[in-house]
């Protein structure tokens, strides 16, 4: 039987390249340099770095929502860069995002059930309507949100109870692999604490596999197995999150580490 650590990885990154001009005809700036990186199936991945450092473009080159200008990508053992019509759709459904901002994320005008349906009408639109809406209540109870909350709009929920939302629209369609982007950033310590426990039990109970992106290392302290550092569009160190976290090698780890601020004794 295979273990996490000789299981094939469910996402391998090569050589990833992704740069932006500053302005219009001006020079441009490496947003990602050069990448390499997998994701075993069931762990956490997480990556770290100070804001602008690359991270999130990096997230959506995997997901392929940006398309690289140079380098490899492949899911589930098929090229995603290659990857056209029917088939780009296949794995596109085994990939959702949970984002960062729970308020600006969800459409305002739109139910809950709609938005939360919403992947369930993209690919898989052969469900009858109860069908669909028995998905949605169950996608809801996951994440701990009764099924009255579907005819309800966002604007009626807290911030948290927002996040729940896209994670229940993150978790319809029974993903492979979830990409949250700075997922508890912009909640409340204990909110964005009760939303990491989430995380961990749908994690347990489904297998899922999270590539985790955050600046915070006492967040990623809670959730990840491993973790990659990222600085100024490059990976400058990778491995065991305990590892990482506790014996950093490279300097600018061991700078994150320090400026994470300690409760006096």
């Amino acid at each position: 039987m295979k273990t996490m650590s000789d299981a094939p990885a469910l996402l391998v990154a090569r050589h990833l390249r992704k740069s932006y001009a500053l302005s219009p005809g001006s020079r441009t700036f490496a947003a990602v340099d050069d990448v390499s990186l997998e994701v075993t199936p069931g762990e956490t991945l997480a990556l770290v770095g100070e804001s602008g450092c690359g991270k999130t473009t990096l997230a959506r080159l995997l997901l392929r929502l940006i398309e690289p200008d140079a380098g490899e990508i492949s899911f589930d053992g098929h090229d995603l860069l290659s990857a056209r019509g029917a088939q780009l759709r296949a794995l596109r459904r085994q990939m959702q995002m949970i984002f960062q901002d729970p308020f600006s994320s969800l459409d305002p005008r739109m139910r809950v059930g709609a938005i939360v349906g919403e992947p369930l009408e993209i690919h898989e639109s052969a469900l009858s309507r109860s069908a669909r809406r028995q998905r949605v209540a169950q996608a809801l109870d996951d994440v701990g949100l009764e099924a009255r909350a579907l005819d309800r709009f966002p604007h009626e929920f807290s911030g948290g109870q927002r996040q729940r939302i896209g994670i229940a629209r993150a978790m319809v369609l029974r993903p492979k692999l979830v990409v949250a982007d700075e997922p508890v950033s912009a909640l409340d310590v204990s909110v964005g604490a009760q939303i990491l426990e989430l995380l961990r039990d749908l994690q347990a109970q489904y297998g899922l596999t999270y590539l985790f992106i955050s600046h915070s290392l006492p967040v990623v302290a809670q959730l990840a197995t491993r973790v990659a550092v990222m600085q100024a569009g490059r990976l400058v160190e990778l491995g065991p999150a305990e590892r990482v976290l506790n014996s950093p090698e490279h300097p600018y780890t061991r700078d994150l580490l320090a400026a994470v601020p300690t409760l006096p004794a």
